[in-house]
């Protein structure tokens, strides 16, 4: 299987079309990777096309078109090297805003991070963005590494043990900060649970059971 590096060059060059018209192959990226709702080539996606091209390295992926969803996978790194995933802040720190690439490295200075990426003047390419934007990198592991709970006994508020773990581990993986991983199924992990089952349509019950368990093994085919 290719890298996440290789997977993102081979597309460089695809850009928006002005007007009217959208890019077939930017549309493609949101399809492929499960965003079906976005049809055109205008809604920022820079996390839609990072999304596609995890799918297609078999690594982890956030499901979600925020760029800064990407600071809730993988493993924080202060040494990122070229591959790793690097996330900005737009307009302001605190704000929602943020755009999201694959590290190549520093400018000489270190004034500058080079992110190849998506939506980069409207286009797949290599840029540079000021080093003091950034709020983090990331590396990301296999998705196939990913433990799904059974879902059978049901986990809801009150349940302990290693199922919990690999439930609460999930859900970060996927963008939902439901805090530590610790076995203790609570208020948090409920909460962030129920969100998860409303993005995806579902009943927001707060409980993994099988109904949840096929919803999130969905989740990972896409």
């Amino acid at each position: 299987m290719k890298d996440l590096f290789q997977i993102a060059v081979a597309e460089i060059g695809v850009k928006e079309i002005k007007g009217d018209k959208d890019t077939a192959r930017i549309v493609d990226y949101a399809q492929e990777s499960g965003f079906l709702n976005i049809t055109d080539d205008e809604t920022p996606w820079c996390s839609i096309f990072i999304n596609w091209c995890c799918m297609k390295a078999g690594l982890q992926r956030t499901h979600k078109a925020n760029a800064r969803s990407w600071l809730t996978v993988g493993l924080p790194v202060n040494n990122p090297t070229p591959g790793d995933i690097v996330i900005f802040w737009r307009e302001n720190p605190r704000s929602w805003k943020g755009h999201v690439g694959v590290f190549v490295g520093f400018s000489k200075d270190l004034k500058l991070v080079y992110t190849l990426g998506g939506n980069q003047k409207n286009s797949v390419s290599i840029q540079g963005h000021d080093a003091g934007k950034v709020l983090g990198f990331r590396k990301l592991s296999n998705e196939g590494n990913v433990e799904i709970p059974s879902g059978n006994p049901p986990l809801k508020v009150g349940s302990r043990g290693d199922e919990v773990k690999k439930l609460q581990k999930l859900l970060i993986d996927l963008g939902y900060n439901c805090g530590a991983v610790d076995g203790a199924f609570g208020k948090r992990t409920e909460t962030q649970l129920k969100i998860l089952q409303k993005d995806e349509g579902k009943n927001t019950n707060g409980k993994y059971d099988k109904d949840t368990m096929a919803m999130i093994e969905n989740i990972f085919q896409r």
